[in-house]
């Protein structure tokens, strides 16, 4: 069986039919392990994000947190993220009643929609590095916080919610 995937009885005698996790059980009921795992490493939510206050659009920047380590395109700091940035969004299946906000390329996102995750994510590809292999990662298309201006002067069009 692969990692990732519940065995789950089929209607079949006596065979076992793999599902993954992510499409047996709802986002509510997934282990802190299982959540994690869904996120693809993009590292898009790490992008500044300004919206619209009426119309709710979103529109990203490439401009990113100063904890987001800009050739691994992770969080230097995860565990201590939010204390350290208070802005800093720690999702929850909670957040995901209305993820308009998210990158549309989120896995998160797209399963709260009732969407399948890509082929390129790597819970379907079983490649790490499909993410960028595929082109969704922002790692050197990005701006550290610290070294951005206004926000307006960075707005960008490669990535929607």
């Amino acid at each position: 069986m692969e990692p990732g995937q519940c065995a789950t009885p089929s209607t079949a005698a006596g065979s076992i039919v793999t599902i993954p996790f992510w499409r047996s059980k709802p986002l509510e009921q997934l282990s802190a392990s299982e959540w994690e795992l869904l996120c693809d490493g993009c590292a898009k939510c790490c992008l500044q994000k300004l919206e619209d206050a009426e119309t709710r659009e979103i529109y990203f920047t490439n401009v990113v947190c100063d904890l987001l380590d800009l050739d691994s395109c992770r969080c230097s700091r995860y565990q201590e993220r939010s204390t350290l940035v208070p802005s800093c969004i720690t999702l929850t299946p909670k957040d995901l009643d209305d993820p308009y906000w998210l990158p549309s390329t989120c896995a998160y996102r797209l399963l709260a929609e009732g969407a399948e995750l890509p082929s390129w994510h790597p819970l379907r590809s079983h490649d790490p590095h499909s993410v960028a292999a595929a082109g969704h990662t922002i790692c050197g298309r990005v701006v550290p916080e610290a070294e951005a201006d206004d926000l307006e002067y960075h707005l960008i069009d490669w990535v929607q919610a």
